[in-house]
């Protein structure tokens, strides 16, 4: 039995919902939005984030309320064939992706609630043991950059590991400066993003510096020119995709046979695209790792619950959120993150 079919038939009724505004101005400088989910039944509550991107998009959706028809008796599976025959944004989304983050919102409510209406917790249902769960704090050091960001956090978190997103900006006296640190698990290039806010150009000089200068840290997303290939032909194995995957079959499109790659459950979009990619990379030996997305909420929790259920063990990008805002605060978690499992649900806490 696959791990989505343990949950497809679970039963969730559901009578109403509603939608709750999130706003948090975090580290990367931007105002992130996200709205929650909340599907109500039997005196139970569901929860789910929204975490698309584009605040145009949740200023419409919390504009226009809860006019989805959403009420009825259903399973797992069959809640989410009726998400797919329904519109889930009010106007069209500003990215195509959106509809993905949104449906995980929904499926990601009905699961909790499904689970809180049955009195178990996720990792009952699926028969396995939640493990602590190892994190970094993914990062962008600004324009300039500097080590500033890095500094601040480690004075007060001194074992704390990072994801970073290295720019053409950097020099030779910040990689060396980061290097001493010996914090730096994994560098996300950002070559496959294009027309947002952390777009970078395919460098080759960037490329060598950073994947030389970090010889045990993942490669996330390179763009690979004729050029940068050749830069990084050396450093294959330790590719890391991102972007890309969307589902199994993105996986299966690499240019190379991953060792790694960031499974995002709301860039799957749905439980079953989410559970099934797991399967995949079990069944073929394929390293995974957590995403997270700026949640601002239950989604953050969330990631951390699948995270130790599913690749505990890995550089997972699935930090408290405090560590995401420009000054965290003194009083948090440090990795790995004990479990810390709902009784009953989908919550991680």
């Amino acid at each position: 039995m696959s791990t989505w079919e343990t949950l497809a038939d679970l039963p969730v009724e559901i009578e109403d919902y509603a939608l709750d505004p999130l706003q948090a101005t975090v580290s990367s400088d931007f105002e992130r939005k996200s709205t929650l989910v909340r599907l109500h039944g039997a005196d139970e509550e569901g929860i789910g984030e929204d975490v698309t991107y584009d605040p145009i998009d949740h200023d419409i959706l919390q504009t226009a309320g809860p006019t989805l028809p959403l009420a009825g008796r259903f399973t797992l599976a069959s809640f989410s064939a009726r998400l797919a025959e329904l519109s889930l944004f009010p106007a069209p989304p500003q990215r195509e992706v959106s509809s993905r983050y949104r449906t995980w919102a929904y499926e990601s409510a009905a699961l909790d609630l499904a689970l809180r209406q049955a009195r178990t917790a996720l990792h009952d249902a699926l028969g396995r043991q939640p493990r602590p769960v190892r994190f970094v704090v993914s990062l962008r050091l600004g324009e300039p950059p500097s080590l500033e960001p890095i500094r601040r956090r480690l004075e007060l978190y001194p074992g704390l590991r990072f994801k970073l997103d290295p720019t053409s900006s950097w020099d030779e006296r910040l990689i060396a400066e980061l290097v001493a640190t010996g914090a730096v698990d994994s560098v996300d290039f950002k070559g496959l993003y294009h027309g947002s806010v952390v777009d970078q150009p395919a460098d080759p000089i960037l490329y060598r510096r950073v994947a030389e200068a970090f010889p045990q840290a993942w490669i996330e997303d390179p763009a690979l020119t004729a050029e940068t290939d050749a830069v990084l032909a050396p450093h294959r194995d330790r590719f890391s995709w991102d972007a890309l995957i969307h589902s199994i079959e993105d996986i299966q499109s690499l240019p190379y046979p991953p060792r790694m790659v960031n499974i995002k459950p709301s860039r799957l979009g749905g439980l079953r695209n989410l559970l099934d990619a797991y399967d995949y990379c079990a069944e073929r030996g394929i390293g995974n790792y957590g995403g997270g997305q700026f949640e601002l909420g239950v989604g953050r929790g969330q990631n951390q619950y699948l995270a130790s259920l599913f690749h505990p063990d890995a550089p997972n990008d699935v930090a408290p959120t405090g560590f995401n805002l420009p000054d965290p605060p003194a009083d948090l978690p440090s990795s790995p993150l004990l479990p810390a499992p709902a009784a009953v649900g989908f919550r991680w806490g």
